[in-house]
């Protein structure tokens, strides 16, 4: 009888590891702020440009209408809440459009990174020996290069190798693989310091005495079992690769100024700065501070849902 009135709570499934973290989620005000502003920008980002003239181009701009204030302010226009800059782009629209892009950037290159990096540091984790030497060596040399001076190494050499005279496309192009290459480290030594403790795993040995090949063992067995502290790595580098972004554009290395991005609406209104047009720089601003503190504290609660140390205690 003991056995079978202790059953229900033996055998209680666990919850999956989404449902685990939407549950993280909506029991932690902040993660759940956090997680809402996310959602917001990305329906702003993303659903506005659906509905407007994209400022950029020429017909959305109107010499005449440049330099407005906000509307609250005296001269303002309700036409224009945020204001407008010097060609006479509504900010709040163009600011969407500039944030899709930025999004874009931001996820590609974090795809190309994780990619990159999660595929060498399963071959380091999983063979060892000399490949592990040499492929953790190559980290090595890249940690000497911060990210941003690394992207504009690599930018520096497309420049001369395409010459300056380059396409939207190919610029963007050319941004993504710079951050994307400059952020393969991280994921490379994670994923390898846990790949070194798993393969050693019961699982692994079953499975290699059912005959499954390396590739499979790796792909269908250990790969999802490393994936959670990873996952956590590419939601903060989410912000990080934005703030490059804009960062390498602000310089005028990244994104063409003729491109809406939220780099090049920064630099372009910070030319204004000194003769008191502020509102053309400092809402571009505060859309990215937001954004990546966002991305970056859900990342930071995301990190302390999947701490292994944390596992056994939900």
């Amino acid at each position: 009888m003991t056995s079978v009135v202790n059953t229900p709570s033996a055998v209680r499934p666990r919850r999956s590891r989404l449902s685990k973290l939407f549950h993280a989620i909506c029991h932690a005000p902040g993660a759940t702020l956090c997680a809402i502003v996310i959602l917001l920008m990305f329906v702003y980002a993303f659903v506005t440009p659906l509905f407007s003239q994209n400022p950029f181009e020429f017909a959305g701009m109107s010499v005449l209408d440049s330099f407005i204030p906000p509307m609250w302010m005296e001269e303002g226009m309700s036409d224009f809440p945020l204001g407008t800059d010097d060609q006479g782009r509504n900010l709040l629209t163009a600011m969407a459009y500039g944030m899709r892009t930025s999004i874009f950037v931001g996820i590609l290159s974090v795809v190309i990174g994780l990619v990159l990096g999660g595929g060498l540091g399963l071959i380091a984790g999983f063979v060892g020996g000399k490949v592990d030497a040499f492929i953790m060596r190559v980290a090595d040399v890249q940690l000497a290069y911060p990210a941003l001076l690394l992207a504009m190494i690599i930018d520096g050499a497309a420049r001369a190798a395409l010459g300056a005279q380059r396409s939207v496309t190919t610029a963007i192009t050319i941004v993504v693989l710079s951050i994307g290459i400059a952020f393969w480290v991280q994921y490379a030594r994670t994923i390898r310091s846990s790949v070194m403790i798993e393969r050693d795993q019961d699982y692994v040995s079953a499975a290699r005495i059912t005959g499954r090949s390396n590739l499979s063992i790796i792909v269908l067995h250990i790969l999802p079992n490393v994936m959670a502290p990873v996952l956590v790595i590419a939601t903060i580098n989410l912000g990080i690769a934005i703030i490059t972004e804009a960062t390498l554009s602000f310089l005028g290395i990244g994104i063409p100024v003729t491109t809406p991005s939220l780099g090049t609406l920064i630099r372009n209104g910070n030319n204004f700065l000194q003769s008191g047009e502020w509102w053309i720089s400092v809402w571009p601003c505060l859309v990215l501070v937001l954004f990546v503190v966002s991305v970056n504290i859900l990342g930071d609660h995301l990190r302390d849902v999947y701490n292994p140390r944390l596992r056994g205690r939900s």
